[in-house]
């Protein structure tokens, strides 16, 4: 009993030890950068013009790399960025930043990057690099940080396939000037690296078998609200069911929701889908709702990058110091 009370003593000190604080002076100058990147990071979403959205999104991606690169940037919160969607998982393991750059109506693009917990507070950063315009089967493509398929994360989850950590991002995509999207997307680490899809999605209990998928995709008309969201009283993720409001179902841009609902419960390794959730009563009834990241006076619609109307913002985790690795 008395070397396990050592031992846990130990361990406590070498946590306490080795636990990551921004220095004062490191601190100062990541407030300082952050006043300085708010401008660009507003510009990205409301610059009058493509060119200007351009240059704002080009001059915030390279100071806002430039500022990681301070010591323990990982534990810095950036929650002046308002445009800039930033998580953190349970485990602290990572943290994700996710954009939206409006090219025109038929364009958007998003940006982003991964950026990992470090003993030593250095920065490994991972870009995020969006491939869904050239990528042909988007519902099965397994992919690093340089095959993303893009999209603004408001809610983050963590469960376990096998003893492996793996988690789950919810994120909004405006995509075009008729439909919008979200999506549910799978990401996990193998040796370090970061792989966005996988085998999790499974149909299996449907009434129609379906194969299963790599991510979940709902695609909607531009102006509907369909919900997406973790509900975890029910412990699954929440999806508002859609159907064409003109009985053209090929046309996606025609889907609103009905009212009913669906989702994925996790399940040993995977999401397993549930074809029809009873019981479950929105707070909101009125869910056609505006669903662009702007509000009705065109100012950045903040909840936008949290989740849909119907929900609550998330609480984003504290960041955990990292724990130096036992030598063998």
């Amino acid at each position: 009993m008395k070397k396990i009370f050592v031992s846990a003593l130990l361990i406590s000190i070498s946590i306490l030890s080795f636990a990551q604080h921004i220095q004062p002076e490191d601190r100062r100058t990541l407030k300082l950068k952050e006043d300085s990147l708010q401008n660009y990071a507003m510009d990205i979403i409301q610059g009058k013009d493509a060119a200007t959205r351009f240059k704002a999104d080009s001059m915030f991606t390279r100071m806002f790399v430039k500022a990681l690169t301070t010591k323990n940037s990982f534990y810095y919160p950036f929650d002046s960025l308002i445009t800039i969607s930033n998580l953190y998982p349970p485990d602290s393991s990572f943290r994700i930043y996710t954009w939206q750059m409006v090219v025109n109506e038929l364009v958007v693009r998003h940006h982003g990057a991964i950026q990992m917990r470090t003993y030593d507070g250095s920065l490994k950063l991972y870009p995020l690099i969006d491939k869904s315009v050239v990528t042909q089967n988007i519902l099965d493509t397994i992919g690093d940080n340089k095959g993303w398929i893009g999209a603004v994360y408001y809610k983050l989850l963590q469960t376990k396939s096998g003893n492996q950590p793996v988690y789950t991002l919810l994120g909004y995509d405006e995509h075009t000037a008729s439909s919008n999207r979200k999506i549910i997307e799978m990401l996990s680490f193998s040796s370090g690296e970061p792989i966005f899809g996988g085998r999790y999605f499974s149909y299996e209990n449907d009434e129609v078998k379906k194969p299963s998928t790599s991510r979940y995709i709902m695609e909607y008309k531009y102006g509907a609200s369909p919900k997406l969201n973790y509900e975890p009283d029910m412990n699954i993720i929440l999806v508002g069911h859609l159907e064409s409001e003109t009985n053209e179902p090929k046309k996606k841009f025609t889907y609103v929701p009905n009212g009913d609902y669906e989702g994925f419960r996790w399940s040993g390794s995977k999401w397993i889908h549930i074809e029809n959730v009873r019981n479950y009563t929105t707070r909101d009834k009125s869910e056609i709702l505006s669903n662009t990241i702007y509000d009705k006076d065109g100012n950045v619609n903040k909840g936008k990058l949290k989740g849909d109307e119907n929900d609550e913002p998330a609480t984003p985790a504290k960041p955990k110091p990292a724990i130096p690795k036992k030598k063998n």
